[in-house]
Protein backbone atom coordinates (compact mmCIF):
# COMPACT_ATOMS: atom_id res chain seq x y z
CA UNK A 1 0.00 0.00 0.00
CA UNK A 2 3.02 2.26 0.13
CA UNK A 3 3.34 2.16 -3.63
CA UNK A 4 2.33 5.42 -5.27
CA UNK A 5 -0.25 4.16 -7.76
CA UNK A 6 -0.80 7.19 -9.95
CA UNK A 7 -3.95 5.96 -11.69
CA UNK A 8 -5.57 4.91 -8.43
CA UNK A 9 -4.91 8.25 -6.78
CA UNK A 10 -6.00 10.30 -9.79
CA UNK A 11 -9.22 8.24 -10.01
CA UNK A 12 -9.91 8.74 -6.30
CA UNK A 13 -9.21 12.44 -6.64
CA UNK A 14 -11.64 12.75 -9.55
CA UNK A 15 -14.31 10.81 -7.64
CA UNK A 16 -13.86 13.11 -4.65
CA UNK A 17 -14.13 16.17 -6.87
CA UNK A 18 -17.33 15.10 -8.62
CA UNK A 19 -18.96 13.79 -5.46
CA UNK A 20 -19.46 17.38 -4.29
CA UNK A 21 -20.59 19.00 -7.49
CA UNK A 22 -21.74 22.33 -6.07
CA UNK A 23 -18.72 22.86 -3.81
CA UNK A 24 -16.35 21.82 -6.58
CA UNK A 25 -18.14 24.13 -9.03
CA UNK A 26 -17.93 26.99 -6.53
CA UNK A 27 -14.23 26.32 -5.91
CA UNK A 28 -13.47 26.26 -9.64
CA UNK A 29 -15.59 29.36 -10.28
CA UNK A 30 -13.93 31.42 -7.56
CA UNK A 31 -10.46 30.24 -8.54
CA UNK A 32 -11.17 31.12 -12.20
CA UNK A 33 -12.33 34.59 -11.14
CA UNK A 34 -9.17 35.07 -9.07
CA UNK A 35 -6.95 33.90 -11.93
CA UNK A 36 -8.74 36.23 -14.36
CA UNK A 37 -8.27 39.25 -12.12
CA UNK A 38 -4.61 38.41 -11.56
CA UNK A 39 -4.10 37.74 -15.27
CA UNK A 40 -5.81 40.95 -16.34
CA UNK A 41 -3.66 43.20 -14.15
CA UNK A 42 -0.55 41.28 -15.18
CA UNK A 43 -1.37 41.79 -18.87
CA UNK A 44 -2.04 45.50 -18.24
CA UNK A 45 1.43 45.77 -16.70
CA UNK A 46 2.94 43.86 -19.65
CA UNK A 47 1.31 46.21 -22.17
CA UNK A 48 2.33 49.29 -20.19
CA UNK A 49 5.92 48.05 -20.21
CA UNK A 50 5.72 47.40 -23.96
CA UNK A 51 4.35 50.89 -24.61
CA UNK A 52 7.09 52.39 -22.46
CA UNK A 53 9.69 50.44 -24.42
CA UNK A 54 8.22 51.73 -27.70
CA UNK A 55 8.14 55.26 -26.33
CA UNK A 56 11.77 55.00 -25.29
CA UNK A 57 12.71 53.80 -28.77
CA UNK A 58 10.62 56.28 -30.75
CA UNK A 59 10.27 59.33 -28.52
CA UNK A 60 12.55 62.27 -29.23
CA UNK A 61 13.08 65.49 -27.38
CA UNK A 62 13.48 68.53 -29.62
CA UNK A 63 15.96 71.17 -28.47
CA UNK A 64 15.51 74.40 -30.46
CA UNK A 65 18.54 76.62 -31.04
CA UNK A 66 18.20 80.40 -30.71
CA UNK A 67 17.22 82.20 -33.90
CA UNK A 68 20.10 84.01 -35.54
CA UNK A 69 22.79 81.41 -34.89
CA UNK A 70 24.55 80.19 -38.00
CA UNK A 71 24.51 76.52 -38.91
CA UNK A 72 28.21 76.26 -38.01
CA UNK A 73 27.60 77.76 -34.55
CA UNK A 74 24.59 75.51 -34.02
CA UNK A 75 26.55 72.38 -34.95
CA UNK A 76 29.28 73.31 -32.48
CA UNK A 77 26.75 72.81 -29.67
CA UNK A 78 26.54 69.04 -30.26
CA UNK A 79 29.33 67.98 -27.83
CA UNK A 80 27.67 69.90 -24.99
CA UNK A 81 24.34 68.23 -25.73
CA UNK A 82 25.90 64.77 -25.75
CA UNK A 83 27.42 65.38 -22.32
CA UNK A 84 24.00 65.88 -20.72
CA UNK A 85 23.10 62.86 -18.54
CA UNK A 86 20.45 60.51 -19.96
CA UNK A 87 21.13 61.57 -23.57
CA UNK A 88 21.62 58.55 -25.82
CA UNK A 89 22.06 60.23 -29.19
CA UNK A 90 21.59 63.58 -30.93
CA UNK A 91 20.65 64.42 -34.53
CA UNK A 92 21.15 67.89 -35.97
CA UNK A 93 18.34 69.36 -38.10
CA UNK A 94 19.08 72.59 -39.95
CA UNK A 95 16.54 75.39 -40.35
CA UNK A 96 16.16 74.58 -44.06
CA UNK A 97 15.55 70.87 -43.32
CA UNK A 98 13.00 71.81 -40.67
CA UNK A 99 11.22 74.18 -43.10
CA UNK A 100 11.15 71.53 -45.85
CA UNK A 101 9.76 68.88 -43.46
CA UNK A 102 7.11 71.32 -42.22
CA UNK A 103 5.95 72.21 -45.74
CA UNK A 104 5.86 68.54 -46.75
CA UNK A 105 3.70 67.75 -43.73
CA UNK A 106 1.26 70.57 -44.52
CA UNK A 107 1.54 70.56 -48.29
CA UNK A 108 -2.24 70.70 -48.69
CA UNK A 109 -2.66 73.63 -46.33
CA UNK A 110 -1.99 76.93 -48.14
CA UNK A 111 -1.94 78.82 -44.85
CA UNK A 112 1.46 77.35 -43.95
CA UNK A 113 3.07 77.25 -47.39
CA UNK A 114 4.13 80.89 -47.41
CA UNK A 115 6.11 80.89 -44.19
CA UNK A 116 9.65 82.23 -44.74
CA UNK A 117 12.66 80.10 -43.83
CA UNK A 118 13.83 82.56 -41.17
CA UNK A 119 10.83 81.55 -39.05
CA UNK A 120 12.51 78.18 -38.52
CA UNK A 121 15.50 77.64 -36.27
CA UNK A 122 18.16 74.98 -36.17
CA UNK A 123 17.31 72.17 -33.77
CA UNK A 124 18.46 68.88 -32.34
CA UNK A 125 16.41 65.68 -32.12
CA UNK A 126 17.63 64.02 -28.94
CA UNK A 127 17.08 60.37 -28.00
CA UNK A 128 16.91 59.61 -24.28
CA UNK A 129 18.21 56.59 -22.41
CA UNK A 130 15.35 56.47 -19.88
CA UNK A 131 12.15 58.51 -20.28
CA UNK A 132 11.59 58.26 -16.52
CA UNK A 133 14.15 61.08 -16.24
CA UNK A 134 12.74 63.11 -19.10
CA UNK A 135 11.89 66.16 -16.98
CA UNK A 136 15.37 66.36 -15.45
CA UNK A 137 16.97 65.90 -18.87
CA UNK A 138 14.83 68.65 -20.41
CA UNK A 139 15.76 71.03 -17.59
CA UNK A 140 19.46 70.28 -18.13
CA UNK A 141 19.12 70.82 -21.89
CA UNK A 142 17.17 74.04 -21.43
CA UNK A 143 19.92 75.40 -19.18
CA UNK A 144 22.56 75.13 -21.93
CA UNK A 145 23.67 78.34 -23.70
CA UNK A 146 21.85 79.18 -26.95
CA UNK A 147 19.06 76.65 -26.34
CA UNK A 148 15.84 78.59 -26.81
CA UNK A 149 13.28 75.92 -26.00
CA UNK A 150 12.95 72.18 -25.36
CA UNK A 151 9.87 70.36 -26.61
CA UNK A 152 9.04 67.00 -24.99
CA UNK A 153 6.06 64.76 -24.31
CA UNK A 154 6.53 64.67 -20.55
CA UNK A 155 2.86 64.11 -19.70
CA UNK A 156 2.55 61.09 -22.00
CA UNK A 157 5.72 59.52 -20.62
CA UNK A 158 4.66 60.18 -17.03
CA UNK A 159 1.25 58.66 -17.76
CA UNK A 160 2.71 55.40 -19.06
CA UNK A 161 5.11 55.19 -16.11
CA UNK A 162 2.23 55.71 -13.68
CA UNK A 163 0.14 53.02 -15.37
CA UNK A 164 3.03 50.56 -15.25
CA UNK A 165 3.85 51.26 -11.61
CA UNK A 166 0.22 51.16 -10.42
CA UNK A 167 -0.52 47.98 -12.38
CA UNK A 168 2.61 46.36 -11.01
CA UNK A 169 1.79 47.18 -7.39
CA UNK A 170 -1.89 46.21 -7.73
CA UNK A 171 -0.87 42.99 -9.46
CA UNK A 172 1.44 41.95 -6.61
CA UNK A 173 -1.12 42.81 -3.93
CA UNK A 174 -3.95 41.05 -5.77
CA UNK A 175 -1.88 37.96 -6.41
CA UNK A 176 -1.18 37.66 -2.69
CA UNK A 177 -4.79 38.28 -1.62
CA UNK A 178 -6.51 36.23 -4.30
CA UNK A 179 -4.07 33.36 -3.91
CA UNK A 180 -5.01 33.10 -0.23
CA UNK A 181 -8.72 33.36 -1.06
CA UNK A 182 -8.47 30.59 -3.66
CA UNK A 183 -6.48 28.34 -1.31
CA UNK A 184 -9.09 28.91 1.39
CA UNK A 185 -11.99 27.98 -0.92
CA UNK A 186 -10.31 24.82 -2.20
CA UNK A 187 -9.25 23.88 1.34
CA UNK A 188 -12.87 24.05 2.44
CA UNK A 189 -13.93 21.89 -0.50
CA UNK A 190 -11.32 19.28 0.48
CA UNK A 191 -12.43 19.49 4.11
CA UNK A 192 -15.97 18.56 3.07
CA UNK A 193 -14.61 15.49 1.28
CA UNK A 194 -12.53 14.41 4.26
CA UNK A 195 -15.51 14.86 6.58
CA UNK A 196 -17.75 12.70 4.39
CA UNK A 197 -15.10 9.98 4.21
CA UNK A 198 -14.02 10.07 7.86
CA UNK A 199 -15.32 6.53 8.54
CA UNK A 200 -13.56 5.15 5.48
CA UNK A 201 -10.36 6.90 6.49
CA UNK A 202 -10.57 5.43 10.00
CA UNK A 203 -11.00 1.91 8.57
CA UNK A 204 -8.06 2.41 6.22
CA UNK A 205 -5.92 3.45 9.18
CA UNK A 206 -7.00 0.38 11.11
CA UNK A 207 -5.89 -1.97 8.31
CA UNK A 208 -2.48 -0.31 8.08
CA UNK A 209 -2.81 2.42 5.43
CA UNK A 210 -0.05 5.00 5.71
CA UNK A 211 -0.68 8.72 6.07
CA UNK A 212 0.70 9.27 2.57
CA UNK A 213 -1.61 6.69 0.99
CA UNK A 214 -4.64 8.36 2.58
CA UNK A 215 -3.42 11.88 1.81
CA UNK A 216 -2.64 11.50 -1.92
CA UNK A 217 -6.24 11.28 -3.26
CA UNK A 218 -7.05 14.60 -1.60
CA UNK A 219 -3.89 16.16 -3.01
CA UNK A 220 -4.92 15.00 -6.48
CA UNK A 221 -8.41 16.37 -5.91
CA UNK A 222 -6.94 19.81 -5.22
CA UNK A 223 -4.58 19.38 -8.17
CA UNK A 224 -7.49 18.63 -10.54
CA UNK A 225 -9.57 21.52 -9.20
CA UNK A 226 -6.66 23.89 -9.76
CA UNK A 227 -5.88 22.49 -13.20
CA UNK A 228 -9.51 22.77 -14.40
CA UNK A 229 -9.63 26.31 -13.05
CA UNK A 230 -6.43 27.18 -14.90
CA UNK A 231 -7.68 25.77 -18.23
CA UNK A 232 -11.03 27.56 -18.01
CA UNK A 233 -9.41 30.78 -16.79
CA UNK A 234 -6.82 30.73 -19.57
CA UNK A 235 -9.36 30.49 -22.39
CA UNK A 236 -11.61 33.10 -20.79
CA UNK A 237 -8.59 35.39 -20.41
CA UNK A 238 -7.67 34.84 -24.06
CA UNK A 239 -11.17 35.71 -25.24
CA UNK A 240 -11.41 38.75 -22.96
CA UNK A 241 -7.99 40.01 -24.04
CA UNK A 242 -8.77 39.62 -27.74
CA UNK A 243 -12.10 41.43 -27.32
CA UNK A 244 -10.44 44.36 -25.56
CA UNK A 245 -7.59 44.40 -28.10
CA UNK A 246 -10.03 44.58 -31.02
CA UNK A 247 -11.94 47.36 -29.30
CA UNK A 248 -8.77 49.37 -28.72
CA UNK A 249 -7.35 48.93 -32.23
CA UNK A 250 -10.67 49.74 -33.92
CA UNK A 251 -11.30 52.89 -31.85
CA UNK A 252 -10.01 56.00 -33.61
CA UNK A 253 -9.77 57.87 -30.32
CA UNK A 254 -7.29 55.44 -28.75
CA UNK A 255 -5.70 53.91 -31.84
CA UNK A 256 -2.33 55.31 -30.81
CA UNK A 257 -2.18 52.69 -28.05
CA UNK A 258 -0.43 49.54 -29.22
CA UNK A 259 -1.56 46.19 -27.81
CA UNK A 260 0.80 43.25 -27.48
CA UNK A 261 -0.68 40.33 -29.51
CA UNK A 262 -1.83 37.51 -27.26
CA UNK A 263 -0.39 34.97 -29.72
CA UNK A 264 3.11 36.25 -28.95
CA UNK A 265 2.81 35.45 -25.24
CA UNK A 266 0.14 32.75 -24.92
CA UNK A 267 2.65 30.07 -23.93
CA UNK A 268 3.90 32.18 -21.02
CA UNK A 269 0.35 33.03 -19.94
CA UNK A 270 -0.69 29.36 -20.16
CA UNK A 271 2.32 28.28 -18.10
CA UNK A 272 1.60 30.94 -15.46
CA UNK A 273 -2.09 30.01 -15.27
CA UNK A 274 -1.30 26.29 -15.05
CA UNK A 275 1.37 26.80 -12.41
CA UNK A 276 -0.78 29.16 -10.33
CA UNK A 277 -3.87 26.94 -10.61
CA UNK A 278 -2.07 23.76 -9.60
CA UNK A 279 -0.21 25.54 -6.80
CA UNK A 280 -3.49 26.90 -5.46
CA UNK A 281 -5.15 23.48 -5.68
CA UNK A 282 -2.33 21.51 -4.07
CA UNK A 283 -1.78 24.23 -1.48
CA UNK A 284 -5.46 24.18 -0.54
CA UNK A 285 -5.58 20.41 -0.24
CA UNK A 286 -2.42 20.23 1.88
CA UNK A 287 -3.76 22.99 4.12
CA UNK A 288 -7.03 21.13 4.64
CA UNK A 289 -5.34 17.80 5.33
CA UNK A 290 -2.81 19.21 7.76
CA UNK A 291 -5.37 21.07 9.84
CA UNK A 292 -8.44 18.90 9.67
CA UNK A 293 -7.47 15.36 8.65
CA UNK A 294 -6.06 13.47 11.59
CA UNK A 295 -3.85 11.04 9.76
Amino acid sequence: MNKHNFFYFIKEGAVNMFSHGFMSFAAVGITVACLLIMGTFTLVAVNANAMLADLEEQNQVLAFVELGLSEKEAREMEPALRRVPNVRDVHFISDQEAAAAFRARYENDELFQGLPDDNFSHRYAIDLVDIAYMRQTCEALDALPHIDNVNAYEDEAAGFITIRNVAGVVCVVLIAILFLVSVFIIANTIKLTTFDRRDEIAIMKMVGATNGFIRWPFVYEGFLLGLFSAVIGFFLQWGLYEAVARSVTSNDTINLISVVPFQSMWTYVAAIFAGAGMLIGVGGSLSAIRKFLQV
